[in-house]
């Protein structure tokens, strides 16, 4: 059974699209049936440029990338989620709808890069650190017995996750 991930924040345009980037490379990579998307609760309507940049640079694949809103994961036919990752801290505050069968939540907070200093150049090297830093936690995900884990064995593997 596939382990679908849903990754939010705000705008689903920078953060979470890289999450989404980075699990899936990772999942396909190391062969495991890890299926991730993203969204935003006031979807911008647009990818950062440079979110979509840092992922075709590392060999991910971005195209059909779009920003949407997590409407569409609570809409008929949409894919069950197992597991929801905020990764901004807006999006982390908000009130999430009703996911069908109470998926596990947890809050993998990074820095907006799209705040960072020093014009483009600084743009781009803080969406690099960003992504390699997703990447890594994407990592830690893919390594945890997904098929075999209780829901409170999960929400404490992907607690300890986000501590580090």
């Amino acid at each position: 059974m596939t382990t679908n991930v849903l990754i939010l924040c705000t705008h689903n345009s920078a953060r979470s699209v890289l999450s989404e980037g980075m699990l899936n490379h990772w999942a396909q990579k190391l062969g495991r049936d890890v299926r991730a998307y993203s969204a935003g609760s006031a979807p911008s309507g647009r990818l950062n440029p440079f979110a979509l940049e840092a992922l075709n640079n590392s060999g991910v694949d971005t195209s059909g990338y779009r920003s949407k809103s997590w409407d569409e994961f609570v809409a008929d036919g949409a894919p069950e989620i197992h597991i929801v990752i905020t990764v901004c801290d807006s999006a982390a505050s908000e009130t999430c709808p009703y996911w069908p069968g109470s998926p596990v939540k947890v809050h993998w907070g990074y820095a907006d890069p799209s705040n960072a200093l020093g014009g483009d150049e600084g743009k781009r090297l803080a969406f690099e650190l960003t992504r390699q830093a997703i990447g890594y936690r994407m990592l830690q995900l893919l390594a945890l017995p997904l098929d075999t884990m209780d829901q409170n064995a999960l929400q404490q593997a992907l607690t300890s996750i986000s501590q580090h």
